[in-house]
């Protein structure tokens, strides 16, 4: 079978070929139907060695749906056929967060040298991914693997972040969503699916803008100068009652900071990088508080998936032949991706 891999460190992926694996004990074997492309591949390819836990050769690729080929002799919770997308965070499995779902959030995460599929174990950029357990398994029934599979980062991060500041989202709210690539134009999905609240976009590409209002923004604008003038004026004044941050750089923290209203949320995702000083008394809005969400829970992936088949979700993608992985890391680098960029094994 043919895989994208990251033989060694300051090296771009390569394609590989390998053995088809053989599930043992509680293990299961997909058969990959579509594999997401993100920039926290991205991040790993580029990392210096030793900035990351993870020890190459491994298969990359986090976002996967496929259906089951094959299970170990002790799977249990899913049959050989049923279409599923993998719950790509794995963490020890004994924890009680594990037990409950929240691998992402694994007791013993920064023990286990792996942060899940395609981040230090073999991921789903190949033709069949070996899941340790059915329990990383979420049924898609006849959801599309090319929707499935980015749902499964995009969709969960995203859906995550709006998670932990959705109270803040009623009636008459207004929600700001920064930065609207493969997350972002699902954040907006979200917030309009799950919140009665007034939604506004910012993005520095033009293209990212016309993005966000064809996935249901209230206002979408460039980022520029008067950028924070003109949302103000949106809100009569007052400010944004959360702002979902998936840049996360110097510019989007001072934007954000002076849209949010007193009593706000920021939910930064984005690794660009940014710096923000909390002091008291300081520059911040009073009752401020940030969250720096990672991934997301199973259960929640569940739930992801659910909105996805009921028409309430819809992933903007570009497909590429599992071949053609240099080429999307191209694209994806350059900032060309429409929505997110799917691989196609087979």
């Amino acid at each position: 079978m043919k895989a994208v891999r990251l033989t060694e460190w300051g090296r771009e992926p390569a394609l590989a070929e390998l053995e088809r694996p053989i599930p043992r004990g509680a293990e299961v074997l997909v058969r990959v139907e579509a594999a997401g492309l993100c920039q926290s591949d991205v991040h790993v390819i580029d990392a210096a060695e030793g900035a990351l836990p993870y020890r190459p050769p491994f298969t990359l690729g986090h976002e996967v749906a496929g259906h089951v080929a094959a299970l170990g002799p002790d799977a249990e919770g899913t049959a050989a056929g049923e279409r599923v997308v993998v719950y790509g965070p794995w963490g020890c499995g004994n924890c009680t967060r594990c037990a409950a779902g929240r691998d992402n959030y694994c007791d013993r995460r920064g023990d286990l040298g792996w942060h899940g599929a395609g981040l230090g174990r073999d991921g789903g950029m190949t033709d069949y991914l070996l899941v340790p357990s059915a329990r990383h398994l979420v049924p898609i029934g006849d959801l599309p693997a090319t929707q499935a599979a980015p749902l499964s980062d995009a969709g969960l991060t995203s859906y995550h972040a709006l998670s932990g500041v959705r109270h803040a989202l009623g009636e008459g709210s207004v929600a700001l969503v920064i930065g609207v690539g493969g997350l972002g134009h699902l954040a907006v999905q979200l917030v309009r699916a799950t919140t009665p609240s007034r939604v506004l976009a910012v993005d520095i590409r033009e293209e990212a803008v016309d993005l966000a209002l064809r996935s249901g923004a209230h206002l979408g604008v460039p980022m520029g100068a008067d950028t924070a003038k003109v949302l103000r004026a949106e809100t009569g004044g007052v400010g944004v009652d959360a702002v979902l941050d998936f840049v996360g750089n110097e510019a989007t923290f001072a934007l954000a900071v002076d849209l949010l209203r007193p009593g706000g949320e920021l939910a930064v995702v984005g690794s660009g990088g940014g710096r923000l000083t909390v002091r008291k008394p300081g520059f911040l809005p009073a009752g401020f508080r940030l969250s720096l969400p990672f991934w997301g829970t199973r259960p929640e992936l569940a739930e992801v998936i659910a909105l996805a088949r009921a028409g309430s979700l819809h992933v903007e993608t570009e497909q590429f032949a599992l071949s053609a992985a240099p080429e999307a890391f191209g694209r994806l680098r350059q900032g060309r991706v429409r929505g997110r960029a799917v691989l196609l094994p087979g």
